[in-house]
């Protein structure tokens, strides 16, 4: 029997349009303080490091897409039935060089512990889904 059970799909969020516009064009954009210069990740409409400044205190800079793996985890329980299929695969926290942690998953690789090393370099996939976001994934650079 085939699963046909529809895999859920991100949401996109005023504040976060950018960021999904964006990746539809293969481009990383992040969201950085305009008082601090810190980046932060997930989008949302203040700085975290700057919250009184409110939406007026944040801009939106394209990242290096230069990253490294922070942790992963190898997944053998599909989550929801859009999965099933999918398994095993790599859930990951991937560390951009701009100092965000980013959920994601590990692509290219198979899924066997001794293929990662936290650290490793990491460089970014962009799979454009049916639904019309593009998701960011990260494969060994």
């Amino acid at each position: 029997m085939t699963n046909i059970t529809p895999k859920p799909q991100p949401v996109s969020q005023p504040e976060s349009d950018r960021y999904w516009q964006g990746l539809s064009r293969e481009e990383i954009w992040l969201q950085r303080s305009k008082a601090t210069g810190k980046f932060q990740f997930y989008p949302r409409n203040f700085s975290i490091s700057d919250p009184e400044t409110g939406a007026d205190g944040i801009e939106w800079v394209q990242a290096s897409g230069k990253a490294e793996l922070f942790t992963f985890a190898i997944v053998h329980a599909a989550p929801h039935m859009g999965f099933v299929g999918e398994v095993p695969y790599i859930t990951a926290l991937v560390q951009l060089e701009e100092d965000v942690i980013v959920p994601t998953n590990i692509v290219g690789v198979d899924p066997e512990p001794e293929n990662f090393v936290i650290g490793m370099a990491l460089k970014p996939v962009f799979e454009h889904s049916e639904g019309g976001l593009t998701l960011l994934k990260f494969t060994p650079a």
